[in-house]
């Protein structure tokens, strides 16, 4: 008897949980829907301010860029996402050697996007954009060079102090 009893009970806790179970499904059944409809809405979409979609190097109107080909955003590299190649020039004016970058290379198919490379340029010559597409059949098209064609680094104007 005490185990038809105790049968009996565990049958109709099961059909409790069961319901239970049921009422939260008929909720989230009838709660308005929140997706997002991508390729739909592509135009539209705004991403967090805080997104990092890829690298970027923002250049100006005359094709001029903060980059002095220090490096360090590539020593901070964790896994070598960054490749600073620079050559040396010599400047006519006073006839000392300078580094000027030739060719900034980011490889986005390896970046962990730790953000230490932008933390870490003391130029702030480059910086996150918001784009996020990146679906490409082959990993070597997400190699880019950050740098375009024919740029140079920009000329800071020096800063006179009047008494």
């Amino acid at each position: 008897m005490k185990n038809l009893v105790n049968y009996i009970k565990a049958i109709l806790l099961g059909i409790w949980n069961l319901l239970l179970g049921m009422k939260i499904t008929m909720i989230n059944f009838f709660r308005p829907k929140i997706t997002e409809q991508y390729p739909e809405n592509r135009g539209t979409q705004v991403m967090f301010e805080r997104f990092r979609g890829e690298l970027t190097m923002p250049h100006n109107a005359n094709n001029e860029h903060k980059c002095t080909a220090c490096g360090i955003c590539q020593m901070n590299c964790p896994n070598g996402t960054i490749t600073v190649i620079s050559k040396q020039e010599t400047d006519e004016a006073t006839g000392k050697t300078k580094k000027v970058l030739d060719k900034y290379e980011y490889d986005l198919g390896s970046c962990i996007f730790c953000d230490l490379c932008v933390r870490s340029c003391p130029q702030d010559a480059i910086e996150w954009s918001q784009a996020f597409e990146h679906s490409v059949f082959t990993r070597s098209k997400l190699v880019e060079q950050l740098n375009h064609e024919g740029s140079k680094l920009a000329v800071k104007e020096k800063v006179t102090e009047t008494k």
